[in-house]
């Protein structure tokens, strides 16, 4: 029982925590002129997520439902700007009340709990942000540490904040705004520690130019340099090479090197057509190569259209996303993205299938009254045929699903959210029903409070 109420977040640093806002919200002074000021001017970088989770998974193996209680305490502090450089640091306590889950910590099944599905969210205490931010020539800010990086709508590069243990690098970044409605990213990061809490390292050299074409309509070019051999999603045969081959993994199997180059550019945005109601539109495409070593079958294109309206809060939209494949031999990967939130929330294809994916979707989001609701639906196919025990032993049809959710903010400082996923298989992945490289059903709920300072 002492090992539930096991409070590791860090007592004196809450007791920090709750005295620091205090300070924040005073007047508003002149700029510090030594660190205490600076440190009293200030802000919070401090929040508490509590989550359940549970996932009932179809697999021969997996004979057990998991279930998972699980605390995030994120407590932080970025002082404000002394002769034009503040500095943040932000801790984190990933604390698990039980263990009927699989949290794979360092990308590995956790002991006894194979028969279990996974939950991505292993105990963990330590730094999650330490930077030093210098922003002394106008309209730059250079960030020196570990920090978060979001770019775009984080398909590439995102912090993967869904889960308990974020997604952090470690290095040098760019933020320019200097030329008219542009905004220039530019990143250099030799370390990434991933929400398995794995650390990986390499050379990832990060460049994203936008320029706002309208208030409302960005153009993206954007180029992501990753010499890293496995960002985890290094697994399977990769012996196995035809194009039909239903194996795990991006089809280089637990020695190839993906280290790759992803060239894309994107246009998104909305157009106003009345007082209330307006256009929304994406298209995008990328182009992913080898790059420093990496394998040769590295070799695919990605593209995103999308069209959809909008009638005050509320939307409706029509997307397609297409991850190609190889030849069956190796599809399009995005390892340091939020992956999270494509091709549905059950998290089945967080490394996308040697087959490639084409994920036909639509979107409904809107409020009522303080009630946010939203709700996709998706089918989702492959870019090449797989073996498959079903549709004459190929198929292309992975399997559709039904993600939905609703927040409602209990007050100010507290959000209490309830999601849910249903992952639906069609064509059985694989000749083998119930082996763990099929996609099989599965179902999650998440039921989510976060208290932010």
């Amino acid at each position: 029982m002492t090992h539930l109420f096991n409070i590791r977040p860090l007592a004196a640093a809450c007791l920090l925590a709750i005295s620091l806002p205090v300070m924040a919200e005073e007047a508003t002074k002149p700029a510090p002129v030594n660190l205490l000021e600076a440190i009293q001017q200030g802000k919070p970088m401090t929040n508490f997520r509590l989550r359940y989770e549970h996932v009932d998974q179809a697999a021969t193996a997996l004979t057990n439902e998991a279930h998972a209680f699980t605390l995030r305490s994120l407590i932080g502090w970025q002082t404000a700007p002394l002769h034009d450089v503040s500095v943040a640091m932000q801790l984190t306590d990933v604390h698990e009340f039980n263990h009927d889950f699989n949290d794979r910590r360092d990308n590995v099944s956790e002991s006894g709990k194979s028969t279990y599905p996974n939950i991505v969210d292993p105990g963990y205490t330590g730094i999650n942000q330490v930077y030093v931010d210098w922003t002394g020539v106008k309209n730059t800010k250079l960030r020196l540490g570990r920090q978060q990086v979001n770019l775009d709508n984080v398909r590439f590069i995102g912090d993967i904040g869904f889960r308990q243990n974020m997604q952090v690098f470690d290095g040098v970044s760019l933020l320019n705004k200097s030329l008219p409605n542009t905004e220039f990213f530019a990143a250099h990061f030799d370390k990434v520690r991933q929400v398995n809490t794995a650390r990986r390292s390499g050379n990832m050299d990060l460049i994203n130019a936008k320029y706002r074409l309208t208030p409302s309509t960005n153009l993206i070019a954007y180029g992501y340099l990753v010499d890293v051999a496995d960002l985890s999603q290094n697994n399977g045969d990769a012996t196995v090479t035809s194009a039909t081959a239903a194996q795990a993994g991006n089809g280089l199997g637990t020695s190839g090197d993906a280290s790759n180059k992803t060239l894309g550019l994107r246009l998104d945005g909305s157009a106003g057509i009345s007082q209330d109601w307006k256009v929304l539109y994406t298209a995008e495409y990328a182009k992913q190569d080898d790059y420093r070593g990496g394998s040769s079958l590295i070799d695919a294109d990605y593209y995103k259209l999308g069209v959809g309206v909008a009638y005050g809060a509320w939307s409706v939209r029509f997307d397609q996303e297409m991850l190609s494949s190889n030849g069956g031999r190796y599809a399009f990967q995005t390892p340091l993205g939020t992956n999270h939130l494509f091709q549905g929330w059950a998290d089945v294809f967080l490394v996308t299938p040697r087959q490639g994916i084409k994920d036909t979707f639509v979107s409904v989001a809107g409020n009522i009254e303080k009630i946010k609701l939203y709700a996709e639906y998706h089918v989702i196919e492959s870019d090449k045929p797989f073996a498959s025990t079903s549709a004459g032993g190929l198929g292309d049809k992975y399997g559709h699903e039904f993600d939905a959710s609703v927040s409602y903010p209990v007050h100010a400082k507290l959000n209490a959210k309830l999601e849910y996923a249903k992952f639906s298989e069609s064509d059985v992945y694989g000749t083998t029903p119930g082996a763990a490289v099929t996609k099989g059903d599965k179902e999650i709920i998440w039921l989510t409070a976060l208290y932010t300072f």
